[in-house]
């Protein structure tokens, strides 16, 4: 038992003097201050731009037509393959002709009997006026030439229209292409039957595809002013020769392209703004040499709002969000002190910002080590390669 105090007060008396007397001698503590993250900042970049519009569209040609069979008779001959391209003027489809130059020829014989009556009935008029002048002729012998002469005049007038209508139908019985365009399928196979009891037998539809017209529709807060300068063009373009300033310029991409790479021109706006919708139609005009198109197509569509105007771009990888909206970190080249820099962002430019708001021109931008910079604190800023070198002027927003 003795032995056991013994240890328990040796025990508190060693760790009394460990206390007391700490072991070895404590160090002074060194502190390291460390330099500025490094970031990399531009300038922005000032030059004039357009603002454009980008809305979806639908394509239509410019024209189509149902070919009709517009006589009655056997379809003797089709005179393309389906889906071919035709030219205007073309024979496409024929229709059996005997009966129809059967019908003129008797139209023509008929014309040459009216003009045959017509010389006689002068003749004898002419000879019967002058007897009766010599009191040599009753007058009623007068009048009933004066009748037969004017009877064979509306004759005449009568067979030669009947011939015009012969020459009608026999032409009718050739169908050619109106104009250029692809033709569809046949509906109708030769030997069959067309236009019988009067009705008109579809034989094909024909499509223009070349040039094709894209329509698409802007909300009322975006009708640019040049569509009033457009309507005036439309009108000095129907009483004199078209005019090439007048073609505004409109740009078309397909879904499966990348960006815009049809180019075209405005051609017609509606008159009025669609009241249910807010919109206003436009059409544009586009070359489609090679039929790639087709009508009925859905597309992009871009077209510019305005002339050219200065702005100041920004690298996309510069703007942050947060709750407030977009802002840019800035470095004060006094003291390379970093700011917040809240701005109004406007449409993409390649991979740029259009800033509408919040810049001068002339501010050093952060656009990598965006996470080490920190608004209050430095940096050390690294101009970027290829930073405008010079600062805008006269776009201060």
């Amino acid at each position: 038992m003795i032995s056991l105090k013994v240890k328990k007060i040796a025990g508190a008396a060693l760790l009394c003097l460990m206390l007391i007397f700490p072991a070895g001698c404590s160090k002074k503590k060194t502190t390291f201050a460390f330099p500025p993250p490094q970031v990399t900042v531009t300038k922005p970049e000032c030059r004039d731009i357009v603002d454009y519009q980008e809305i979806s569209g639908n394509t239509q040609a410019e024209n189509t037509v149902q070919l009709l069979a517009r006589v009655e008779g056997y379809l003797e001959g089709v005179y393309f393959r389906d889906g071919d391209i035709v030219k205007k003027g073309q024979l496409l489809f024929l229709i059996q002709q005997d009966t129809y130059q059967a019908q003129l020829q008797q139209a023509e014989g008929n014309v040459q009997n009216q003009q045959a009556l017509l010389r006689h009935a002068k003749t004898e008029f002419a000879r019967y006026s002058k007897l009766y002048a010599q009191k040599a002729a009753a007058d009623t012998d007068v009048e009933n030439w004066r009748y037969q002469r004017e009877t064979a005049q509306a004759g005449l007038l009568s067979a030669k229209a009947q011939r015009d209508l012969a020459k009608l139908n026999l032409g009718y019985a050739r169908v050619v292409a109106p104009f250029t365009g692809r033709i569809d399928r046949r509906l109708v196979d030769p030997g069959n039957l067309v236009g019988s009891a009067g009705s008109n037998t579809s034989l094909a539809a024909l499509t223009q595809i070349d040039p094709l017209y894209v329509y698409f529709n802007i909300a009322e807060t975006v009708i640019p002013p040049y569509l009033k300068d457009l309507r005036t063009c439309a009108a000095l373009n129907r009483s004199g020769p078209k005019r090439d300033i007048c073609k505004f310029p409109v740009y078309m991409g397909l879904a499966t392209e990348t960006g815009y790479p049809h180019e075209g021109y405005l051609d017609f706006a509606a008159s009025t703004v669609n009241q249910s919708t807010g919109t206003l139609l436009l059409r544009g005009v586009f070359q489609n040499r090679n039929g790639a198109i087709l009508p009925g197509e859905f597309v992009r569509v871009r077209f510019p709002l305005g002339k050219k105007h200065p702005a100041i771009l920004v690298s996309q990888a510069a703007v942050q969000y947060d709750q407030s909206g977009a802002y840019l970190l800035i470095v004060n080249p006094k003291d390379n002190t970093v700011e917040r820099r809240d701005v109004t962002v406007g449409p993409v430019k390649g991979y740029s910002y259009v800033i509408e708001k919040g810049l001068t021109g002339n501010e050093l931008i952060v656009t990598k080590g965006v996470l080490k910079a920190i608004p209050g604190g430095k940096v050390n800023p690294v101009l970027a390669k290829g930073s405008p070198k010079d600062t805008c002027k006269g776009t201060t927003k």
